[in-house]
């Protein structure tokens, strides 16, 4: 049992590598796909919203499947659309075609982030200790090794179209492959004809919109992280280029860092003890970010931002599996949902007020999130739940 438990989470690392990976090599042909399409960035900007609302889509369609079939069924699945719907991008002919390959790659997006996230639950539920956190953190490593390879293939001269279905042939082995090492559970099955999903009709908890605002909040804060951190330190500080890039860089390390860390100590000191610390932590790092003017200690103060955020997501998620077995992917589902709304709505919200205030300025607004994050903390405390076993089968 031991051995078939190790298989899984490695499994489950390779779904979560795969998943930033996936998206990785999207993120680094946007220039090379803007061009061949011949748009500009604001019509860029208005087609990246379908890429998120595919992705919404896919999230909340998927949480339910996942608790009808199980995650061992629907993640190779939603690893096999993700991986397929990224070739899409590199054959669109125009704004038409490239919006509906978006839509397409959102949605398998969404379908692979939730069920990924609801077998990662299912493992730690396993494990009896905390693991979600470095799941998250290997997403972030696939996005590095996309970066690495996408900049490699670029310096061959490989078109976007080539590169591109290329990945999704390698995504598509690595689906069926990582597949049987998956947990199968217990509760996870087809009804027969005529019976209902046991869970139909059922009103999500108010707990769960609880954790799934928080999640909203603190992956707004990421958002922020990754769209205007290299601006702060160019326009506010009027940094070069090059050091200005290093500010999404400690930003992002740091997160990395952290997420590889964070299990142990969630492990030591509890889920609440690193979101309320951990939200904190984040506060001060970026109230420190925003009101300095010296170069060196801004990028500190991203560092901290990030380091303090790393841990706060992996929690939401982890808690709102486990608040339930048998609803597991739709509770994840409205968490990860609300969060990934979040997550786009930090350049629609940041954008509009730099028009009243300076820039560094607007980020005491995610400063504030953190804060209320780090006093909701206690919406971790574990609820009341069936009991429910998980064989850690994988036949």
């Amino acid at each position: 049992m031991e051995r078939h438990l190790r298989a899984a989470r490695l499994a489950t690392f390779a779904y979560f590598v795969l998943n930033g990976f996936l998206m990785g090599m999207w993120i680094v042909h946007i220039p090379s796909l803007e061009q061949r399409v011949g748009i500009g960035h604001a019509t860029l900007g208005w087609l990246l919203l379908l890429l998120g609302a595919g992705a919404f889509a896919g999230m909340q369609a998927v949480g339910p499947l996942t608790d009808r079939f199980g995650a061992r069924t629907v993640v190779p699945l939603s690893a096999a659309l993700c991986s397929a719907t990224v070739a899409l991008p590199g054959m669109a002919g125009n704004v038409w075609t490239l919006g509906v390959a978006l839509l397409a790659l959102g949605v398998g997006n969404g379908c692979l982030d939730v069920s990924m996230n609801a077998h990662a639950v299912q493992v730690e539920r396993a494990y009896a200790r905390p693991v979600m956190s470095a799941f998250h953190a290997t997403f972030s490593i696939g996005g590095v090794l996309a970066a690495l390879v996408g900049a490699r293939t670029l310096s061959w001269g490989w078109s976007p179209a080539s590169t591109l279905l290329s990945v999704a042939a390698l995504g598509l082995a690595a689906s069926v492959l990582a597949a049987p090492a998956l947990l199968r559970s217990e509760g996870a099955h087809a009804p027969e004809p005529g019976a209902g999903s046991p869970k139909a009709g059922r009103r999500t908890p108010r707990h769960i919109w609880m954790l799934a605002v928080l999640a909203l909040m603190i992956m707004l804060c990421e958002g922020v992280a990754n769209d205007w951190s290299t601006l702060h330190l160019r326009r506010v500080l009027d940094a070069p280029p090059a050091t200005a890039a290093l500010a999404y860089g400690a930003f992002a390390t740091a997160m990395t860092v952290g997420r590889l860390l964070a299990d142990r100590l969630a492990e030591r000191f509890g889920p609440i003890a690193i979101l309320r610390y951990g939200a904190s932590t984040a506060a001060l790092g970026l109230a420190v970010a925003a009101l300095s003017g010296w170069v060196p200690l801004v990028l500190i103060g991203w560092a901290v931002f990030g380091a303090g955020l790393s841990g706060c997501v992996p929690q939401l998620f982890s808690a709102a599996g486990h608040a339930d077995q048998d609803a597991a992917g739709v509770n994840v589902s409205r968490v990860a949902g609300l969060g990934y709304l979040g997550m786009l709505a930090g350049p629609a919200v940041i954008g509009p007020l730099t028009h009243f205030v300076p820039l560094n300025i607007t980020f005491l607004l995610p400063v504030a999130f953190c804060v209320v994050a780090a006093c909701a903390a206690g919406i971790l405390q574990p609820q009341a739940q069936p009991s429910v076993r998980v064989e850690a089968e994988t036949v």
